[in-house]
């Protein structure tokens, strides 16, 4: 597996690049028959470290974990372990589902976007003869990053799992069973939302 350990303004020893290999190592030989890649990266934040991981262990299959504490080491023991509670809760579905992806229609391109709350203030003078400073009719939005990503052929079961590894908080799959969008999402009380784009008579 490639291994990415990068650093935000944090200076990374040679003993905590060799920690994350061998523990990332140790996760993906216990959990996977492969893993393709992992980006490990650390940043500082005030008194405390934050490290986040991202590893990429088949085709569209994506796990993710953050964890924070006083030094980098045991920051990136939190992640790791934050990623490791979720494979044992998916122990037995996920290297098959893992075999699976190979046989399957390829997943749809699409793109990602984030966007960003742009307000736009009233430049008309106010009676007073200052600028208002009150937002306009609402905010518009500015797009602050793009990023190329997939729409993959999933069963509902699937795709919760797949959200759930990754740590997302919405999901958008064709649905296995009839091919419609479907988007799952995490919902405020910690149950699970399920839209389904299919129309039945």
């Amino acid at each position: 597996m490639q291994i990415t350990v990068s650093g935000k303004q944090v200076d990374l020893s040679d003993a905590l690049r060799v920690h994350v290999a061998n523990h990332l190592d140790t996760i993906a030989t216990k959990y996977f028959d492969y893993a393709l890649e992992a980006n490990v990266t650390f940043s500082r934040a005030r008194s405390f470290f934050t490290c986040d991981i991202n590893v990429h262990a088949a085709r569209g299959l994506t796990l993710r974990g953050e964890g924070e504490a006083a030094d980098a080491h045991a920051a990136f023991d939190d992640a790791a372990e934050h990623i490791a509670k979720r494979l044992r809760r998916y122990r037995r579905r996920v290297n098959e589902h893992a075999r699976e992806i190979a046989g399957r229609d390829r997943p749809e391109a699409a793109r990602q976007y984030v966007l960003q709350e742009v307000y736009e203030r009233d430049d008309k003078p106010a009676v007073n003869g200052a600028g208002s400073t009150e937002p306009d009719t609402g905010p518009h939005a500015a797009v602050v990053a793009e990023t190329p990503t997939e729409i993959a052929f999933l069963s509902v079961s699937e795709a919760v799992m797949r959200m759930d590894l990754a740590d997302q908080p919405v999901l958008m799959f064709r649905n296995s069973a009839n091919r419609a969008l479907n988007v799952i999402y995490r919902r405020s009380d910690g149950h699970i939302g399920w839209i389904d784009s299919s129309t039945t008579s």
